[in-house]
């Protein structure tokens, strides 16, 4: 019995042991995991931060298996470390490292597998303004330290993450440099909608179908419901529309969005408002007949899972902050 748990003791993982500094913070009692990248040797050299927020899935941070270390972030984080430490902060009640073998579909951290439901105090907390003030208290916090300079901040996000970094912006002055990838202005149900619409045909209207979940969503805004699939209170804060938000900041924005997202015609509406209300700060970068993570897809509708281009997409973010430093 010793000698198999000293074997499975052994085997497990820390950030440490790819490079990471791993930092516990609090945020209203809960316990909040950091990672923080850095260019090796500097550490502690005073640069600003660079937040990255995470997707909608229950996922560790670090996460890897035998091999080695799966990609942290979905770009190679190396060309932003001379000029930043990278933050990412994990989900409430979330592993902040695991081995995937030890992780359901899709890599989520389950606390019930059978139930393939994610432990309660994540399911609490996951809605739009948690992680929002939330992130907000971190960065205050991490801006005490010396190894952080507090003259730039870059907040980034992608997907869901991008509704977070959005309204982070908006109510925190400190932000200096906003990156708006794969998230839609009018919110997370339009996305719902527009793909439902996808699958009507003369007799299955999934369009509909979705506006009348909406409906009761909407009654029950802020029912969570920890057994099955996002709650109400997910599903309407991440549906509150982030374009008055975005277009009533200041600082340099960047919207990135593939032409086959299904907020392409969303984030193409914006841009015209955007030109409309002569928004200089705004900056817009589609890719085309790329879908929502970024993978080319074929007029059938087939994702080529093998093309990857997120580093194009962050050396495309790096040639934007270059020009906007000032």
């Amino acid at each position: 019995m010793f000698l198999v748990s000293k074997v499975f003791a052994y085997s497990q993982k820390i950030p440490e042991d790819f490079g990471y500094r791993h930092l516990k913070f609090k945020y209203q009692n809960d316990p909040v995991d950091i990672i923080v990248i850095s260019k090796s040797g500097e550490e502690k050299t005073a640069k600003p931060l660079f937040l990255f927020c995470q997707g909608s899935l229950p996922q560790p941070v670090v996460k890897y298996d035998e091999t080695g270390l799966y990609g942290t972030l979905p770009f190679d984080e190396t060309p932003f470390l001379d000029d930043y430490h990278i933050v990412i902060i994990g989900k409430p009640f979330i592993p902040i490292i695991s081995n995937v073998n030890k992780l359901g579909a899709n890599y989520v951290y389950l606390k019930d597998v059978e139930k393939k439901l994610p432990p309660k105090g994540y399911s609490e907390r996951n809605y739009l303004d948690y992680y929002v003030f939330r992130n907000n208290s971190i960065l205050k916090q991490l801006f005490k330290e010396r190894w952080v300079r507090t003259s730039k901040l870059l907040v980034a996000g992608h997907s869901e993450g991008s509704t977070i970094a959005s309204k982070m912006a908006f109510i925190n002055k400190k932000v200096s440099h906003l990156i708006y990838s794969g998230g839609n202005p009018y919110g997370r149900i339009m996305n719902i909608l527009s793909q439902s619409r996808s699958f009507d045909n003369d007799t299955i209207n999934e369009g509909d179908n979705t506006i009348e979940y909406w409906k009761k969503v909407v009654e029950n805004p802020n029912e969570i419901n920890t057994s099955n699939g996002d709650s109400n209170k997910t599903t309407y804060s991440f549906s509150l529309p982030q374009k008055d938000n975005l277009m009533g900041l200041k600082i340099p924005v960047l919207i990135t969005y593939g032409t086959k997202d299904w907020s392409t015609s969303f984030n193409d509406l914006f841009q015209i408002e955007a030109i409309r209300e002569r928004k200089q700060n705004l900056s817009f970068k589609s890719y085309l007949n790329l879908e929502h993570n970024y993978f080319p897809i074929d007029k059938n509708g087939t994702v080529n899972q093998e093309a990857y281009n997120w580093d194009k997409i962050a050396s495309d973010w790096l040639d934007w902050l270059e020009k906007t430093k000032n």
